[in-house]
């Protein structure tokens, strides 16, 4: 893996179109990301890059920086359509409506984009005012994500939260009156938590009839305030997993699909950024500590925003947004690769593996057998697919790992390097 140092000088597109060892027959889709980095408060299990804000936030320095950074990247994305767009944090919609739509006409202004694509914007109940988010949908958000974790008040405090359960429902009902389609975030296993507790939050979210569903099981990372200060009474395995069931079964029944590991949604209501994700598509990531994944005939080139949002405006104003970068190594792409794909219900075509990573089906087929043989996938010959298994779905760190490359398999980054994945723990 070749790491550019921090502050390098940004190279020419020439040296991303030098030949290589990979054969991607076609470039994937490509997305964009937007990290809006400020909070009102962080919480507590949270390690994503968000910074509390303290007074008023730069705003007109923050947009014009990423407009620098946007600009500063064109070249390497240069003639390929934008296929969605995710603003993420942080809480977003701390910004103002009229930050926002300045925001997308920027992008519009320096980007083609496919007509009628999905932008999404993430909301914290917390920044909710009426007649926000209707003039944030007049901006030209088309889907709002809304991090509601629960419908307790307790649960809320015990989680750090800064609004309340009434703020949860007016932010929902306002969004359901200005969108066609919405997101509801929820968590589970929380501390003192039970299946009735959890029953109850499943039903009001439910009642919503939201188009979209995300729900997380609560974990302790590193590097929070929760690794540091564990909370008390968390679920154990067992009653986790009977939550997990109880979620599955009450979702189906009233034609919430589950789709990914973590996303329900109705029929037309799937989050189409987050797909372009799991499926190894391509996103150009701007803004503090964004990561972005852009794909080459000959190489799959990842990079990372300086993270500190001083430094971020300051570097990206001076034409160095980005703060390290490197070409994914060949030996790392099927289990990148696999980290997305296998999270998706329905799988994946064997030949969009080949078309994505530019290496041949040799390279994952033991692993594929082992697998099979686990009872992790199952494989549907008559549309060459691959597809995890309930049992697969329910040990996919696991089926996953089964990918990593066997020469030093600690030494691998795990998880991470994707950026959002989701509506606020990665936008879904």
């Amino acid at each position: 893996m070749k790491i550019v140092a921090a502050g390098a000088e940004p190279k020419s597109v020439s040296h991303y179109l030098r030949p290589g060892t990979l054969q991607l027959g076609a470039l994937p889709p490509l997305a964009l990301y937007v990290h809006l980095p400020w909070c009102l408060k962080k919480c507590p299990y949270c390690d994503f890059n968000s910074h509390e804000s303290s007074g008023d936030l730069p705003e007109a320095r923050y947009l014009a920086a990423l407009r620098a950074d946007l600009e500063a990247a064109l070249p390497l994305v240069w003639g390929r359509r934008v296929v969605s767009i995710f603003i993420g944090g942080g809480t977003p919609s701390l910004f103002s409506p009229a930050g926002i739509d300045q925001l997308i006409g920027d992008i519009r202004a320096r980007l083609p984009l496919e007509p009628g694509l999905e932008i999404t914007l993430e909301a914290n109940p917390g920044t909710f005012e009426r007649e926000r988010f209707k003039a944030f949908r007049a901006a030209g958000v088309t889907r709002l994500s809304i991090g509601v974790q629960s419908f307790k008040d307790s649960a809320l405090r015990a989680l750090g939260r800064v609004h309340s359960a009434d703020q949860a429902r007016a932010a929902i009902a306002e969004a359901r009156d200005n969108f066609d389609t919405f997101n509801i975030d929820l968590m589970y296993a929380l501390p003192g938590q039970d299946l009735a507790a959890l029953q109850a939050d499943l039903d009001e979210a439910l009642s919503w009839q939201p188009p979209h569903l995300s729900i997380y099981h609560l974990t302790v990372e590193p590097n929070t305030v929760f690794a540091s200060r564990p909370p008390q009474a968390l679920p154990d395995d067992d009653l986790a997993s009977d939550m997990l069931d109880l979620i599955t079964a009450r979702t189906a029944a009233v034609g919430l699909q589950r789709y990914e590991v973590s996303a329900f949604a109705r029929p037309g209501h799937r989050c189409g950024h987050n797909l372009n994700y799991w499926a190894f598509g391509d996103y150009l990531g701007i803004g503090a500590g964004a990561h972005g994944k852009l794909s080459f005939p000959h190489r799959v080139l990842r990079q990372v925003r300086w993270r500190e949002p001083a430094a971020y405006m300051q570097q990206a104003l001076a034409g160095k947004a980005v703060s390290n970068e490197h070409e994914v190594a060949r030996r790392d792409l099927p289990f990148e690769y696999m980290l997305g794909a296998l999270r998706l219900r329905e799988g994946f075509e064997l030949a969009r593996y080949t078309e994505r990573t530019g290496l041949p089906l040799s390279s994952v087929n033991a692993a594929l057998a082992q697998a099979e043989a686990k009872g992790l996938i199952e494989r549907d010959a008559a549309t060459d697919t691959v597809r995890p298994t309930v049992r697969g779905f329910d040990f996919l760190s696991d089926l996953q790992a089964g990918f990593l490359p066997p020469q030093d398999p600690a030494s691998h980054h795990g998880t991470g390097s994707a950026g959002p994945l989701t509506d606020g723990p990665p936008g879904g």
